[in-house]
């Protein structure tokens, strides 16, 4: 059965959307089965793969309110292994729509679960808010990613969504644990994010990721062009910070990684890794 991951944080500009459409990429490039959704009204997620919803078209709205099957509303990306459930416009006006139906806080929850036996991973995009859709991605994920930010302001907020979550744990999804941190923008020349990467490995403590992902030209412009990184740039830094970022959370769950000892990054072609170790 694939495991639901949920990459939240109240905060926005933190590199959220960056870490699921990239994290998600490169887990589909390391062979594992991976849906990404885009469950952020602003649809960046699926825009940043090149998969966006015209007028008339399906998204995960429909899929919430059970106007569209799952085929209807799924795209496969670039990568074989990655397909996107993309999100329009109309789900910005759902937690009005559905606040009072019964239930409401299961939803996504009803629509991914069955959805587990056709994928390794299933990864979901959260809005920079605590409403009813980020409760509705932790009410249906197994293990939350928080992307934080190396800026002086990084903290702030993280321990109250943390309580969130605690209570979510505690009174609504007794399965769902944290996962960790994610340090993103991170400049090893500045004094400052050393300190905001001391800061919150003290916070998560051996739950933060050992990998941090770089500041990184390449990773801003990609979306851009509705790409992830690898399309866009597979040789610069952010591309092999993410594959280090899939090979590490692929470690935490148990999985062998030493097959991917040694990868030779092709920046002419991602799809040339010599994966021989």
């Amino acid at each position: 059965m694939g495991e639901i991951i949920a990459i939240a944080n109240q905060k926005g500009g933190v590199g959220k959307t960056t870490t699921a459409i990239n994290l998600a990429y490169a887990l589909a490039y390391l062979n594992q089965e991976v849906l990404l959704v885009d469950f952020d009204p602003q649809g960046n997620a699926g825009s940043g793969l090149g998969v966006t919803v015209e007028n008339g078209g399906k998204s995960v709205y429909h899929l919430l309110t059970k106007n569209a099957t799952f085929e209807e509303v799924v795209h496969q990306t670039s990568n074989e292994m990655l397909d996107v459930l993309p999100t329009c416009k109309n789900l910005a006006g759902a937690e009005v729509e559905l606040v009072n139906i019964k239930g409401r806080e299961n939803m996504l929850k009803e629509v991914l679960t069955p959805l587990r036996k056709q994928y390794n991973y299933i990864i979901i995009d959260c809005p920079p808010s605590l409403g009813l859709l980020t409760l509705n991605a932790l009410m249906a994920a197994d293990s939350v990613i928080t992307p934080v930010q190396c800026e002086y302001y990084a903290m702030e907020g993280l321990a109250h969504f943390m309580s969130t979550i605690a209570k979510i744990r505690q009174f609504l999804n007794n399965n769902l644990k944290l996962d960790g941190g994610v340090l993103t923008m991170f400049d090893s020349r500045m004094n400052l994010s050393k300190q905001v990467f001391e800061e919150v490995s003290r916070f998560f403590g051996d739950k933060v990721y050992k990998t941090p992902i770089p500041r990184n030209i390449r990773l801003a412009e990609a979306p851009s062009f509705g790409q992830s990184i690898f399309d866009y740039e597979p040789g610069c830094r952010g591309a092999k910070a993410y594959i280090d970022l899939a090979i590490e959370f692929m470690a935490r769950r148990g999985i062998d990684v030493s097959e991917y000892d040694g990868i030779d990054f092709k920046s002419d072609n991602v799809y040339n890794y010599d994966f021989g170790g």
